[in-house]
């Protein structure tokens, strides 16, 4: 129970970060992504202040642990390699942001502005992801039928 009052706390504070931020509209992130117009640096310092608050959390604490605090094990993806899939997944997603200007973690939190996009946008990653996930899925041997 107490991981879930932990999750839930951690998403709130992402979703009032976003909003305080700027990151849940459009139009913000459309002038950050527009540098040969009118450029909005605004969220440019978003990030900087994100990672000048992870980086010391991320190199002096969380790595020198031998666990998480509320976990087992680390979920780290070991994999260095620039496949077809990952670039391919990579220009869709920035092509998706840069054409709607929203991003999937800022996209959540605006779905409560009650926007008919923003439920769209979502609705679609969710459709998106879904057909990804059973196109990229292969079957386990054991789920395959006997051949007799």
């Amino acid at each position: 129970m107490f991981n879930h009052a932990i999750a839930l706390f951690s998403g709130l504070l992402f979703g009032l970060g976003m909003m305080i931020s700027g990151m849940v509209n459009p139009a913000n992130v459309i002038g950050f992504l527009d540098i040969f117009g009118q450029w909005n640096p605004n969220l440019a310092f978003v990030m900087g202040g994100a990672l000048l608050v992870f980086m010391p959390g991320y190199f002096f604490l969380v790595r020198k642990q031998a666990k998480p605090l509320l976990a087992d094990t680390f979920c780290v993806n070991e994999s260095t390699a620039l496949d077809a899939k990952l670039i391919s997944g990579a220009a869709l997603f920035g092509v998706g942001w840069g054409l709607v200007g929203i991003c999937p973690g800022p996209a959540i939190t605006a779905l409560g502005s009650g926007s008919s996009i923003v439920f769209l946008f979502v609705l679609s990653a969710v459709i998106g992801m879904y057909f990804v996930n059973v196109i990229t899925t292969k079957p386990s041997p054991s789920s395959l039928p006997a051949h007799h």
